[in-house]
């Protein structure tokens, strides 16, 4: 691991004032920490942001919640508007790590880790996210937990993230601060998929720092399961997986929301199958129709190409879920 720098921000003010200067925001530290001692990541400096007031989940008017940067997914997961207006949220959360990890990590870090492609860590193999222009050894390599949306010829790598996917079908914003101000973007457009340039991985600026997540109020969202398919239920991450909510009325869909994890290369919006979902009749039919419609961009190499029908199966069987019974654990 490279030497570095480590200072602890006494307010916000002095965080975004390390982050302009070139220092790397410590959160849980459960993705960073573990990247500098495979020496991928090598910052000059760390700034401890811990103890900033970032750890609410506040209510806001209407209905929605802003949550804090700091919250930790734990937190996160228990809580008591999460788990009654946004299921999803509170399983995805669950899903995505062991207990001790969920203890630590944070929710502006599980946005910003980086992915688990095993060529990332692996300095004798080409990796253009590690080392730009040095190519893709998974295209030719290992790849069966690589992605099948979204990818390039510079990257297939998975986005590895649960609470992502929950955050992106619930149409979350993403706050961000720097010294120049603060501006929100959407999720959807936090995190870039790879084209020419696997190693730029969010539009965030240098010198932004992530401080809340804030989440409107959806009624759809009260009916929502996040279904994950993976090797082990222990702790591992998705092969496959959805986040969904739907609204059905007179055995129409009036509402619906869905998004993909394990098989993009970014938390992936499942926007042409919610166009042929919506306002369609809520039957089988009709869902695995609109999961095949979703997956005809997919792109797949001999060991992931399995994802392509185990991902419509898994929608199919998600959507199945909430028309019949609910998103209730």
């Amino acid at each position: 691991m490279k030497a570095f720098g480590y200072v602890s921000a006494p307010d916000l003010a002095g965080a975004l004032e390390a982050v302009a200067a070139g220092a790397r925001p410590l959160g849980g530290g459960t993705n960073l920490v573990d990247l500098m001692r495979a020496d991928v990541e090598r910052p000059d400096t760390l700034v401890d942001i811990t103890s900033l007031p970032l750890t609410g989940v506040e209510e806001l008017a209407g209905g929605g919640l802003r949550i804090g940067a700091t919250v930790r997914n734990s937190h996160l997961a228990a809580d008591r508007l999460v788990r009654s207006r946004y299921p999803v949220l509170a399983q995805a959360l669950l899903a995505g790590a062991s207990g001790q990890l969920r203890n630590m990590a944070t929710v502006g870090g599980n946005l910003l880790q980086r992915t688990r492609c095993p060529y990332l860590r692996d300095h004798a193999a080409a990796c253009n996210k590690r080392e730009p222009g040095s190519g893709c050894a998974a295209i030719e390599g290992v790849h069966r937990g690589t992605a099948v949306l979204g990818t390039s010829e510079h990257c297939i790598a998975a986005h590895p993230s649960d609470m992502a996917v929950a955050l992106l079908a619930l149409d979350a914003v993403v706050e961000v601060q720097s010294l120049r101000g603060t501006r929100r973007i959407p999720l959807g457009e936090l995190h870039r998929a790879p084209g020419e340039a696997p190693h730029v991985e969010t539009t965030l600026a240098t010198d932004e720092l992530i401080t809340a997540v804030e989440l409107p109020p959806a009624a759809v969202a009260r009916n929502s399961w996040y279904r994950k398919v993976r090797d082990r239920a222990s702790f591992a991450f998705a092969l496959v997986s959805v986040a969904a909510a739907l609204a059905v009325r007179d055995g129409e869909v009036v509402d619906v929301r869905l998004a993909l994890g394990g098989v993009a290369t970014t938390p992936w919006r499942a926007r042409e199958a919610e166009r042929v979902l919506l306002g369609a009749p809520a039957t089988e039919e009709t869902f695995r129709r609109a999961a095949a419609a979703e997956l005809t961009s997919a792109v797949a190499r001999p060991d992931n190409a399995f994802k392509i029908e185990m991902v419509q199966r898994t929608i199919a069987a998600t959507l199945r879920r909430l028309a019949t019974e609910g998103g209730a654990a």
